[in-house]
């Protein structure tokens, strides 16, 4: 039903009440008792808030409840106006709030969500409420589109739109210097007469930094990239392994922005011709812990900084919540539970390795266990390791770290990263000692580890006797099981996947991405990890030779149980979390030339 109203006027709780009694989501006797409840009462809240406050359960479906996206989806239909979700990831700041001031979007509870040469969508949860839609196709001289959406997203998006766009125009104003783009520009440009540049720690600078960090640990971002331009500079977002552009501010605004989080990271501010490595820790809004390492590279514009996020509560998690299946679980604790040897992780950068060390040290740091690491950088300060820092600049790597730690009485050790012959022999001998060692490679797949220890110069018959396993692993994002629907399995794409390891177990059927509101519109939410792990048995180490072949050692592996990450994927595909396009993506073919 389409309503036509001649005058302005807000929605009434009573209405509403109303309309959902005649719609048959509520009944009568619920409606009468709330209308007397609050009978004469001012409300200075949305009418749909306070009732979604209720849960109450939809009549028409007891299995649901009426919450605000199903209140505000039921509103839409019933007065005619199409519905719309705000995805901050993809609204142009700059431009939305320049279409009207603060006060007058908050005078009439609506927002711009889009603009276009000759139109401006403005979203509203109020859809009787008109006088500013004639008074903005006047002043804009566009068409205006109208969208409902629920109240709770435009009080939110308001304020943080808003602010954010005053803070950037405001160090924009006070810089003084449009054209400065920092000291390390291609092309200098001389003002004459300009004077100075904003402060790094100016009250603007120090706002658009907290909402950066803040936005970033709500949008479940894993890295944050501050990247100068010619005429601009670009932050970006990696959520879920996939670079998304958040917002471009100016020069000026960009090289302040850089040298406050400097400053946070106890870095050189005035140096910014070389690169640079730190680290701070801050609080997320819902007050944990989370740290970030911050890493700087001198380009033609500037200053690029990288800043990697690390939330205890992702990185330190269960084997189930790693992706871990339950056999995988069992051989994975029968290797860590061996008193010495050598243990490693192996992947490409941002495959989850340091995840995967990190749970694992947090469960075997028992109180009479010394657990030491050496790391570059120390990705986590955890208080139940003793963490060494790689610092190269005064002699300190693996190799000599491990030397350090072996005096230090230790139970476990970890090496960040076996690079080079003098750290792998190291590792070797720390664990011919009667240590459990532990390390991370970057190969494709686990029996490639061999081979690569082979290479750097490890004898094959000290390999045999110290090397207990290898677990490669990759990271694959996951299905958004609040949208995910099934459809028929791609016979044709699953053999692409399986062959000619030949999985007995074909599903029926698969799920693949749809896009909702929980997932942004991409269908996927989350990654999960997929893993091959080799355990080092006797018919493997008769392979171990000085001329020892990868696929020897890969047929070998399989025929004693070791599931390559394709299967591994396949089995994720067929319970559903992920589909085949991902794993096909992440994993490579070499894992299954047999």
């Amino acid at each position: 039903m389409i309503y036509k109203q001649n005058d302005d006027r807000q929605l009434e709780l009573g209405e509403l009440l109303e309309w959902l009694v005649e719609d048959g989501l509520i009944n009568a006797e619920l409606a009468s008792t709330v209308k007397a409840v609050t009978q004469g009462a001012k409300h200075t809240r949305h009418p749909l808030v306070v009732i979604a406050e209720h849960k109450w359960p939809n009549e028409r479906n007891p299995q649901t409840v009426l919450d605000l996206n199903l209140l505000i989806e039921w509103l839409a239909g019933r007065v005619g106006l199409p519905l719309a979700h705000i995805d901050p990831l993809k609204v142009n700041v700059p431009a939305i709030t320049a279409v009207m001031s603060y006060a007058y979007a908050k005078r009439f509870n609506i927002i711009a969500t889009e603009v276009k040469p000759n139109e401006v969508v403005i979203a509203t949860a109020e859809p009787f409420l008109r006088e500013w839609e004639r008074e903005l196709n006047r002043i804009l001289g566009k068409t205006i589109s109208r969208v409902m959406i629920d109240p709770v997203q435009i009080e939110r998006y308001l304020v943080e739109f808003y602010s954010l766009s005053h803070s950037v125009r405001a160090a924009h104003d006070d810089s003084q210097d449009t054209a400065y783009s920092g000291v390390q520009n291609l092309e200098q440009l001389m003002e004459l007469g300009r004077s100075g540049m904003l402060d790094a720690n100016d009250q603007h600078v120090v706002n658009i930094v907290d909402w950066l960090l803040q936005y970033a640990y709500s949008q479940r971002a894993s890295d944050i990239h501050i990247e100068p331009t010619r005429h601009q500079t670009n932050i970006r977002f990696r959520i879920d392994g996939v670079m998304q552009m958040v917002y471009q501010i100016p020069p000026s605004v960009g090289t302040p922005v850089t040298s406050r989080i400097k400053i946070l990271g106890r870095m050189d501010v005035s140096e910014k011709r070389r690169p640079q490595d730190g680290r701070l820790k801050t609080r997320s809004k819902q007050g944990s812990e989370v740290e970030l390492r911050l890493s700087t590279m001198p380009t033609a514009f500037g200053e690029k900084l990288v800043m990697r996020i690390f939330d205890p509560e992702v990185l330190l998690k269960d084997y189930r919540a790693l992706g871990f299946s339950q056999s995988e679980t069992a051989l994975w604790g029968d290797l860590i539970s061996r008193p010495n040897g050598i243990i490693l992780v192996t992947g490409p950068t941002g495959s989850g390795k340091t995840t995967t060390l990190y749970t694992t040290l947090k469960e075997l740091a028992r109180p009479e266990v010394n657990v030491c690491t050496v790391e570059d950088p120390i990705e986590l300060v955890e208080p139940s390791f003793n963490q060494m820092q790689v610092q190269h600049n005064i002699g300190l790597n693996f190799a000599s770290g491990v030397r350090t730690l072996l005096r230090q009485d230790p139970d476990i050790i970890m090496i960040g990263e076996i690079r080079d012959r003098e750290t792998a022999e190291m590792a070797v001998q720390a664990s011919l000692t009667g240590h459990l060692v532990f390390s991370t490679l970057h190969t494709n797949d686990a029996p490639t580890a061999i081979t690569r220890l082979l290479e750097i110069g490890v004898p094959p018959y000290l390999l045999k006797a110290t090397l207990l396993g290898v677990l490669g692993q990759r990271l694959t994002r996951t299905l958004c099981p609040h949208c995910k629907e099934k459809v028929a399995l791609n016979e044709e794409l699953w053999e692409t996947m399986i062959t000619p390891l030949r999985a007995k177990k074909r599903p029926a059927s698969v799920y693949q991405p749809v896009g909702c509101l929980e997932c942004r519109q991409t269908g996927f939410l989350g990654r999960v990890g997929i893993y091959e792990m080799m355990t080092i048995s006797s018919a493997i180490k008769r392979l171990i030779t000085s001329d020892s072949d990868i696929n020897q050692l890969r047929r070998q592996a399989i025929s004693e149980g070791m599931r390559p990450l394709r299967l591994s994927g396949a089995q994720k595909v067929a319970t559903g979390l992920t589909t085949i396009e991902e794993v096909l993506k992440v994993a490579p073919p070499e894992s299954i030339e047999v």
